[in-house]
């Protein structure tokens, strides 16, 4: 590098060296990378949620006749009527929160008996060929057929219903919570067996770790299917506080279009919501975990 002094021209010869261009550091995003992976994750969204639109439009004006549009109304005479009615959307809204309660204590008791039942099976090949029939009978049985059995010994309040929630949704979490019980590898048993380790030990530090992403599946499955069957529970168990789906079956009797497509998009919306706030957990614990075992 050729120094110039004070007051003297530069020679136009001499080039001097290019300046440093800034480089990126390993791992760091490109600029706007986050902005672009949102919005390729939610425009899908989107345009399911138009042409949903666009078809219930269709059926509204195309597909049904002029004497049968009520029994779909078009959206914009489907949610003002209802959410502007006070005497509608505020049972409606008790009756959601109602199902709420039944659908997260089901969520509750579904991840406990699961869990704790994939632990015992996964403790000795004999508690699996004794235990894991049930848990398939509890998967296929017709729920209807237990309904009037529960109602006939739990009454038919909260309890009823949070039990057919729970036999609903309780065998995805048994079997995914069974299935990374039973992932880790025979080389680290191996390794446990040497360093002498005890079964609480080799359960706690290796099985279970092994089997955080399969639980989390597990979960996903049992928050979607813990609200449908609080709401199963509801339309069927008639006596006591009335949850969503009592009202749901209320609103098809009566033929209320309007308060009925209001009362399941609502219902929707909050399977959405509990469906994704395990999705999200997932993400942060499996994702976090697994992106400090890769470095």
């Amino acid at each position: 590098m050729t120094v110039v002094e004070p007051g003297v021209a530069a020679d136009p010869s001499v080039s001097l060296p290019p300046e440093p261009t800034p480089h990126r550091r390993s791992g760091e995003r490109p600029r706007g990378y986050r902005s672009r992976v949102a919005w390729s994750r939610i425009w899908p969204v989107l345009a399911a949620l138009g042409g949903i639109i666009a078809a219930w439009y269709a059926v509204s004006y195309l597909v049904l006749p002029a004497g049968r549009q009520f029994l779909l109304p078009p959206p914009q005479e489907v949610y003002p009527s209802a959410l502007s009615n006070a005497n509608l959307i505020g049972p409606m809204l008790a009756a959601l929160g109602l199902t709420a309660q039944v659908a997260l204590l089901g969520i509750l008791f579904a991840i406990v008996i699961g869990v704790g039942w994939a632990t015992v099976m996964s403790l000795t090949p004999w508690a699996e060929r004794i235990l894991y029939p049930y848990a398939v009978i509890l998967q296929t049985i017709p729920i209807l057929a237990l309904v009037p059995l529960i109602g006939i010994w739990f009454s038919y309040g909260i309890p009823s219903r949070v039990i057919v929630c729970v036999i609903i949704s309780v065998f995805p979490m048994i079997s995914n919570t069974l299935f990374g019980l039973q992932s880790a590898s025979a080389q680290a048993h191996e390794l446990f067996t040497l360093n002498k380790a005890s079964r609480l030990q080799r359960l706690a530090k290796l099985q279970f770790p092994a089997a955080v992403p399969s639980i989390f599946t597990g979960l996903r499955n049992v928050a979607g299917l813990a609200v449908i069957g609080a709401i199963v529970g509801d339309f069927y168990f008639q006596q006591g506080p009335v949850g969503i789906g009592g009202l749901l079956r209320t609103y098809t009797t009566r033929l209320q279009m309007d308060a009925l497509l209001t009362a399941v998009t609502l219902t929707a919306v909050f399977g959405v919501i509990v469906f994704t706030f395990f999705a999200v957990l997932d993400r942060a614990i499996v994702g976090r975990w697994y992106g400090r075992a890769a470095q």
